[in-house]
């Protein structure tokens, strides 16, 4: 049966859409069966794996939610990685489900296609609505990309305070997997006194800091705007080795 992993911050531009596509790419690599949820409506995770995600389109994760298709027919087997694809219509999820249990839409989709994977990953919008509820819903953890500063870190509280409404409410075995900072840069002491206060805030939540930093390289957007694997596309870049670091450490820990 699959693990499920969340990539998730309510801030824009830590690096969520890169990592969940660093980690499929690794996890396949280790030649893992690997299925990811765009769960953002910005599609971008989509467009990075060549999945076509256009409105038009009538097999998104939209369509999946609302009942109109069966998981397994929403499912775009592209080059890279097998993928839901996510696209605007999917902002309208917050307006259409209003009842008691709409906390539970993903999970629901995703039971009978746990079989058929190893690990499905789920790349959250920014942001702590709905889609963030139902991705914390259907997930046994969250990873936490956190760029390497103060006001990134601060958002740690408000993101745990979610994790904990939900393990409440909808998921009690729902796990921290870990923060970890994006676009590092090791030779700046800046960089230096923010890893320790991560480790400080991080600590004090309860959630670890994982030990794989990720180095800042403008490889990884090349790669995702070609819409390559990154590590075809640059086997030896610091950025895509600091991600198969990355996997290898969840692994060890059993996120993965």
């Amino acid at each position: 049966m699959a693990k499920i992993l969340c990539v998730s911050n309510q801030k824009g531009g830590v690096g969520k859409t890169t990592t969940t596509n660093a980690l499929a790419m690794g996890l396949r690599h280790l030649g893992r069966r690997v299925l990811c949820i765009d769960f953002d409506p910005q599609g971008d995770l989509s467009f990075s794996l060549r999945a076509d995600n256009r409105l038009e389109m009538q097999n998104s994760i939209y369509h999946a939610l609302k009942g109109e298709l069966l998981t397994v027919q929403t499912i775009q087997h592209t080059p890279l990685c097998d993928v839901i694809p996510s696209n605007m219509l999917l902002s309208g999820i917050e307006m259409e489900f209003t009842g008691k249990g709409r906390e539970y839409l993903l999970r629901s989709c995703l039971r009978p296609v746990l079989n058929l994977y190893d690990n499905i990953l789920i790349d959250s919008p920014p942001g702590l609505g709905i889609l963030t509820i139902n991705a914390f819903t259907a997930a046994h953890a969250v990873l936490m990309p956190v760029l390497p500063d103060i006001f990134s870190l601060q958002g740690l509280v408000q993101l745990n305070g979610t994790l904990d409404e939900v393990r409440k409410k909808s998921n009690p075995d729902l796990k921290a997997a870990g923060v970890v900072l994006t676009h590092y840069v090791a030779r700046q002491n800046a960089s230096k006194i923010i890893r320790e206060a991560a480790r400080d805030i991080a600590g004090n939540l309860g959630i670890p800091l994982l030990d794989t930093t990720v180095r800042h390289s403008n490889v990884l957007t090349n790669a995702q705007i070609h819409r390559e694997d990154i590590i075809k596309f640059a086997p030896r870049n610091n950025a895509v080795q600091d991600y198969r670091k990355l996997v290898d450490e969840l692994i060890a820990r059993e996120v993965l």
